[in-house]
């Protein structure tokens, strides 16, 4: 084989390989991003218009509640910990909101995250004199349920479980705006 032959040889050898390389990385950028049925599914941020995820857990007297318990009522639903400055800064207008519609068809389900559980959050409740319902998730298995990115998030599900609000923050609950807004929910025929 001489020099002129050797050439084209070494040019095709390189294509070939920038080829390969680059099939390579398609295939594995597809894997990567494919579902392969694993246990742990990608969080998805839940939005409104959408059915609510349902979930169950235990309160602080270790009930079980899940949140299709509650169909029929307007529900709160907060995700908290007692380590939140933001969480802990709207908790006192929480319960404001709850006292004001507590006996219709509304219901607050606030879901501490604490990793130590009852013993974090069953003190801060009575230090705090908040009497709504507060359920214990210390694995966190809300967070990807419904892609909680951080504490707090709250989401206002109507009387059908269907998601009408997200919020992300801490806010005021306890204004004029916020109890006519759950008023008119709580109001609304559910059919």
């Amino acid at each position: 084989m001489n020099a002129g032959e050797a050439q084209p040889r070494k040019n095709i050898q390189l294509v070939l390989t920038i080829l390969f390389v680059l099939i390579a990385s398609v295939v594995l950028i597809v894997f990567l991003r494919e579902d392969r049925g694993s246990t742990i599914k990608t969080a998805r941020p839940i939005q409104p218009g959408v059915q609510a995820p349902d979930f169950t857990f235990p309160d602080l007297n270790g009930r079980e509640v899940s949140l299709s318990d509650h169909r029929g009522k307007v529900v709160l639903v907060n995700i908290w910990a007692t380590w939140c400055p933001p969480c802990r800064q709207e908790m006192p207008s929480m319960q404001r909101l709850y006292e004001k519609f507590k006996g219709e068809n509304f219901e607050i389900l606030a879901i501490g995250i604490d990793s130590e559980g009852r013993e974090a959050v069953a003190p801060f409740m009575r230090k705090m004199s908040l009497t709504f319902p507060a359920l214990l998730d210390p694995g966190e298995t809300i967070r990807p349920l419904y892609g909680i990115t951080g504490v707090p998030e709250s989401f206002i599900i109507d009387k059908k479980g269907i998601v009408v609000e997200k919020i992300i923050g801490p806010i005021n609950w306890a204004t004029p705006e916020v109890f006519l807004f759950f008023k008119d929910l709580i109001d609304k025929p559910s059919s």
